[in-house]
């Protein structure tokens, strides 16, 4: 059974996060870790055995919190529990204990909520994009205000580079949803002309599922994002699944942003993202 890592800081937008997760739980076989992190501040003159009681209390607090909270979200959905844990960590920094976790503990997907973010937090980065960014684990990010509605639709975004293998791991998620797949490629005046003919080769060995291709010419006027944005709200699909290349250079990174993490910020549809580097 494939496990799946729900992040939450126990407010009202982290739920989107776990609304989507039981979504996805409903329609296959996942079982549903729900995660918090929080930070323990003990103060220095404290000795020994006040800091043990202190830290018995914050991890009961907090335990207690995360239960009531998944156990809230499952009853106003009218959903019994199945397969689902609750687990909190004392962690001075988040993104690296859920992806330390998330790896040690051999999760399939890791999936957070995104608040959007303004100028300031998108120079430094949100957890949702440094997550996508850094974690070898596919990362899902669902919108703060997502509905949750059964997955029958999905967008994959291609560059066309490594197109089989990526296709492979589309397909396996997808399949057991019963979800249809649309291959989208923007077109622009620097790549080597499209042999159409590849693409048809490379799909034609997930012949019994249903594949559509969309080959599009970029709006050069617009960003790649906005060319996305469109897209998404001409054909309305439930989940879009991008891969992204994590091993770039810092002015790489600085300059030239991943697109996936990119569209995080604003997603309008969950966001699933695959390493291109991982296997």
């Amino acid at each position: 059974m494939q496990k799946v890592l729900v992040t939450t800081d126990f407010s009202d937008k982290s739920k989107a996060g776990l609304l989507f997760a039981i979504q996805l739980a409903s329609q296959n076989k996942f079982q549903l870790t729900f995660f918090h992190v929080y930070h323990n501040l003990i103060p220095t003159a404290w000795n020994f055995t006040k800091i043990e009681v202190h830290e018995k209390e914050e991890e009961k607090k907090f335990q207690d919190k995360l239960n009531t909270f998944v156990d809230k979200i499952y009853k106003e959905l009218n959903i019994t529990k199945s397969n689902i844990k609750c687990v909190i960590k004392s962690c001075v920094f988040p993104q690296s204990c859920i992806m330390d976790y998330a790896a040690e503990n051999k999760f399939n997907f890791i999936c957070i909520s995104t608040r959007g973010a303004g100028k300031f937090e998108r120079f430094f980065g949100t957890n949702t994009a440094n997550l996508i960014t850094n974690s070898k684990i596919p990362v899902v990010a669902v919108p703060y205000n997502y509905k949750p509605k059964k997955i029958t639709s999905i967008l994959y975004a291609s560059d066309l580079i490594n197109l089989e293998k990526e296709l492979k791991k589309v397909v396996a998620f997808a399949m057991p949803l019963k979800s249809t797949v649309e291959l989208l490629h923007f077109t622009s005046p620097l790549e080597k002309l499209i042999d159409s003919k590849i693409i048809q080769v490379a799909v034609k060995k997930f012949s019994k599922y249903d594949i559509q291709l969309n080959i599009k010419n970029s709006d050069f006027i617009e960003t790649m994002v906005a060319n996305i944005e469109s897209a998404i709200k001409k054909t309305k699909p439930s989940l879009m699944i991008m891969f992204t290349e994590q091993n770039r250079s810092l002015f790489q990174k600085i300059f030239l942003s991943s697109k996936s993490a990119e569209y995080s910020f604003n997603a309008k549809i969950p966001l699933l993202v695959f390493n291109k580097s991982s296997k």
